[in-house]
């Protein structure tokens, strides 16, 4: 399943919904720029490596690129495309001031030290620096990176720079410019959109049972802020196994033993039982939210969904053939481009006070999430009930409306 073939074809049907000519968007069919570069490391034994590098700016039209960096063995360039254009109606559903970009190194960095890492970070930030800046591209961080990572990048761009530039990447530590809130924002905001439409359908979040799919930086986040709501979470995974508990899982208890052990396998207690990735997904439950990776709900399992309501918190987790089996089904999904903003709207925040250097303690910067937040709520939930379709649709046609509008203020060059 090719994820940017995936990403055109809602784009297109988007497109078809608002009446666009294809005159209209063509340019956003395809990426600005596309960098590949070769990363040598020199590696603890004295051995030459050489690893693959990726930055993709699909459009700048309403601002600097955003978009965070990934390290990930199975990384490819059509998946880090999409990702990149998935950005940019993110940003723009937000109604930040940002176009869409991301960046990838196909490595498994568990397999590196962290002198290695360090290495490995520090290069792929000069071969992509002719393309970074403040005012340019601003990455952030992605799955199996952190804000450590960010803050080599920071160090490195800043060291060729010849002065500090703390807004050339967010997501980096509070001691060199990161902002309060950044690290659990985009799990706060996969669970505000989980208590909003569980209210627009009727639907008590006290009562409500979940099943979350991935317990890394957003899934932990998403099932603490729920837990704290007082929703039922019966169902949990991470990479090396489910749990899954009628009565539901003490999430407080789960995230100290992660903590210690990097992972939920091995957790016992009364009730809890082991389960796979499609015990998970098909699990009988009010909410469904895949925050994992790309490509889980497909028109494989789609049918066995049980889950009332989906909320993505993962990027591109269901397929196309897997929506068209949703809505026939009258599961609701809310999209990606919508349910997971909370880290880039928080990643602006930081942007704005490095850029202005200010402070903003993490009660403002929380009011700053939800106020953007749930305003993009509203006007995708508003724009797909006027349309009669589906809120991924209602998502895509307000994000492109805002796009081409752009475009066609600032033109074709030359």
């Amino acid at each position: 399943m090719n994820p940017y073939q995936q990403m055109l074809e809602r784009l297109d049907k988007a497109a078809t919904l608002m009446g666009l000519q294809p005159s209209d968007y063509e340019v956003l069919r395809t990426p600005e720029r596309e960098l590949k570069v070769a990363i040598p490391v020199e590696m603890d034994d004295g051995s030459i490596k050489v690893f693959e590098g990726y930055r993709v700016q699909h459009s700048s039209l309403r601002g600097p690129c955003k978009g965070g960096i990934r390290f990930h063995q199975n990384v490819d360039s059509d998946e880090v495309k999409a990702l990149a254009a998935w950005m940019t109606w993110k940003c723009a559903v937000a109604n930040i001031p940002y176009g869409g970009a991301k960046g990838a190194v196909t490595v498994d960095p568990s397999k590196l030290s962290s002198r290695e890492l360090n290495k490995l970070t520090r290069r792929y930030t000069a071969a992509i620096m002719p393309i970074l800046g403040p005012e340019k591209d601003i990455p952030a961080p992605d799955i199996n990176t952190n804000a450590q990572i960010m803050g080599w990048i920071m160090d490195t761009y800043s060291t060729f720079a010849g002065y500090t530039a703390p807004g050339v990447v967010t997501g980096k530590p509070l001691e060199i410019g990161g902002s309060l809130g950044r690290k659990e924002a985009t799990g706060r905001g996969v669970a505000l959109v989980t208590q909003q439409i569980a209210a627009k359908t009727g639907l008590d979040i006290r009562k409500a049972t979940i099943a979350i799919q991935g317990f890394g930086k957003v899934g932990s986040a998403t099932a603490k802020y729920l837990y704290q709501t007082g929703a039922k979470i019966i169902a949990l995974s991470d990479v090396f196994t489910g749990l899954y508990c009628e009565a539901g899982l003490n999430i407080d208890e789960l995230l100290a033993f992660a903590a210690e052990h990097h992972t939920i396998k091995g957790y016992q207690a009364e009730g809890v039982k082991e389960i796979n990735n499609y015990e998970l997904l098909t699990s009988p439950v009010d909410i469904l939210i895949p925050a994992a990776i790309e490509d889980q709900i497909t028109e494989k399992n789609a049918n066995e969904i049980q889950a009332k309501i989906i909320v993505e918190g993962a990027n591109g987790p269901t397929t196309v053939e897997a929506d068209t089996i949703l809505e026939r089904k009258n599961i609701i999904a809310v999209p990606d481009i919508l349910a997971n903003t909370g880290g880039v709207i928080v990643s602006y925040c930081e942007w704005v006070q490095n850029l202005q250097s200010l402070s903003w303690d993490e009660e403002e910067v929380y009011q700053k999430l939800e106020k953007l937040l749930l305003k993009a709520f509203e006007e995708v939930y508003s724009l797909a009930e006027s349309k009669g379709t589906s809120l991924r649709m209602g998502a895509y046609m307000l994000a492109l409306g805002r796009v081409v509008k752009a475009l066609k203020i600032r033109g074709i060059f030359p």
